[in-house]
């Protein structure tokens, strides 16, 4: 019963949260206000599967959640700075970083 319950609560947090995140990269314009919400997809897949492992245990199909939450959460950073470099010299050209700040080296 308790164990239902728990299920039910992490699939719920985890779906809600998955729609969030294709809620606004539908709504937002640009390609860098549409990054912001990719990063929290990675904890959603966490929650959906942690909601797996408590219903299940650790068997072969938990296993497998927990290890495609775990590249989530590994890899949506990474992809978002790639995919927001890449923006970023599609709409200017170059990356144009910036000289450090302060004083300078001799």
């Amino acid at each position: 019963m308790l164990g239902d319950v728990v299920v039910a609560g992490l699939l719920i947090a985890g779906v809600a949260l998955e729609l969030f995140c294709v809620l606004g990269v539908a709504v937002m314009r640009g390609p860098l206000d549409r990054l912001h919400y990719t990063g929290p997809a990675g904890v959603g897949a966490l929650l959906i599967a942690g909601a797996i492992l408590a219903r299940e245990g650790f068997s072969l199909i938990a296993n497998k959640g927990l290890l495609v939450a775990a590249f989530f959460l590994v890899t949506t950073p990474l992809l978002t700075h790639i995919t927001a470099r890449a923006a970023r010299l599609r709409e200017r050209g170059q990356l144009d970083i910036p000289p450090p700040e302060g004083p300078a080296e001799p």
